[in-house]
């Protein structure tokens, strides 16, 4: 029972490694701040699930792996809060924002009377 929980906790890890590593090259690739954020928080939700869903397994059930659920938790609601404020700010402060991306300014449809 131990070796299957090994192997399995070390898929989990390898599987967290190959898509933080996967994200990297696709970080590298996008040319706009905004679609690399989004690379950015959609691996650390699947990747940290994977990294850490994996330590649990080889941990067991104990206060570690209680410990790393609830950093797990805390990387769930904490990271889409951050790239919404990371992508706000970049939308707000980049001049040519809307020459490089399909994003409408909330000012603008105000100002043609859309809402």
């Amino acid at each position: 029972m131990v070796m299957v929980r090994t192997v399995i906790g070390i898929l989990l890890i390898a599987l967290g490694l190959f898509v933080f590593c996967v994200s990297v090259i696709g970080i590298f690739r996008f040319k706009y701040v905004l679609n690399r954020m989004h690379v950015a928080a959609q691996v650390d939700t699947l990747g940290a699930l994977a990294t850490l869903a994996g330590l649990m397994v080889l941990c067991g059930f104990s206060f570690q792996s209680l410990k790393m659920a609830a950093i797990l938790l805390f990387l769930w609601m904490a990271s889409p809060v951050a790239s919404h404020l990371i992508a706000k700010i970049e939308v707000l402060t980049h001049d040519n924002i809307d020459i490089e991306t399909d994003i409408a300014m909330e000012s603008e449809a105000d100002a043609d009377g859309n809402s």
